[in-house]
């Protein structure tokens, strides 16, 4: 009966309709969207880099000693992990749904601790990343040269330097991040031929590298106690680490006591500035670009964010 009168005027339904519509709309702006309960759990993610080893090699002395310490944290649901070939490792832990972001990031960080004594020395150089954000990326950004003028190791590197650091202090990105190795470095390629002449090995080249690439604190000059009549103080400023390839390649492998048969990286190898790896290349359009994944904080709004 009801529905039949509305059949029969059909006009009346219509203003009807209107209102209801229009006071929908004036109504969405002020609805409490924030008191929504959150529906999807709370993740942690753990990423860290095994440089050159394959996914079996991170899955065995990577993955299963942080996996072991994370098993069983305060509220976990589930966690998953995926090793690559070109090294990286990812962990994500998914807790209730009402547990503290925070709360579970400490969590998560206290167990990696105590598994970071059993990885390996390359990993912990490299560092384990523990974060909050959500499992899946919300946008991604691609930052490119249009006219070619500059290289695309140039565009990743000012993305790291200048854009990525802005990107993450936007509120609500819980992580941002630069799809593939975005870190420079010096490449030092070796002749194997001439190493196994000079019976020099990657090792040795590596320790020397390290030793007379470090950044030591000097001390002062006139620094007290000294004597009464010294007045001023000056620091000792010593040499900066290396920047360019010529640098590298002058750096002393081998040498007689006496400063003779000195044998330098550059007689067995040589130096050149690059990226860390080269695993991927990423292009918008066939245009060489530099993609910037970000991932949203929990709890945070999406659109918020991507605005």
């Amino acid at each position: 009966m009801f529905s039949r009168f509305f059949i029969e005027h059909p006009i009346f339904a219509t203003v009807v309709s209107l209102v209801i519509t229009i006071a929908g709309l004036v109504a969405m702006k002020s609805l409490p969207v924030a008191m929504y309960p959150t529906i999807t759990p709370v993740t942690i993610q753990v990423t860290t880099t095994y440089p050159g080893a394959d996914a079996k090699t991170v899955g065995d002395s990577v993955a299963a000693p942080i996996e072991a310490e994370i098993n069983g944290v305060d509220n976990m649901l589930y966690m998953t992990s995926t090793s690559s070939n070109t090294g990286q490792m990812t962990i994500t832990v998914f807790f209730t749904l009402d547990t503290d972001p925070d709360i579970a990031q400490v969590w998560v960080q206290n167990r990696v601790n105590l598994a970071t004594p059993k990885l390996p020395d390359a990993v912990k150089q490299y560092g384990v990343s523990v974060q909050k954000k959500s499992s899946t990326p919300l946008m991604i950004i691609a930052i490119f040269n249009k006219d070619g003028r500059y290289s695309p190791e140039y565009v990743t590197n000012y993305t790291n330097i200048y854009v990525l650091d802005a990107i993450k202090r936007v509120n609500g990105a819980g992580q941002a991040q630069i799809f593939g190795v975005a870190d420079q470095a010096m490449r030092i390629w070796t002749n194997p031929d001439r190493m196994a002449a000079m019976s020099i090995t990657t090792t040795d080249i590596q320790n020397a590298i390290a030793r007379q690439n470090a950044l030591f604190g000097a001390g002062s000059v006139g620094q007290q106690p000294a004597a009464k009549d010294v007045q001023l103080t000056f620091p000792v400023i010593t040499q900066a680490p290396f920047v360019q390839p010529s640098e590298y390649e002058n750096i002393i492998l081998r040498a007689n006591p006496d400063g003779s048969a000195i044998v330098r990286v550059k007689d067995v190898a040589r130096a050149e500035s690059g990226r860390r790896q080269y695993i991927d290349d990423n292009r918008l359009n066939g245009t060489p670009a530099t993609p910037i994944i970000v991932y949203q904080q929990p709890g945070a709004n999406g659109l918020d964010v991507s605005k």
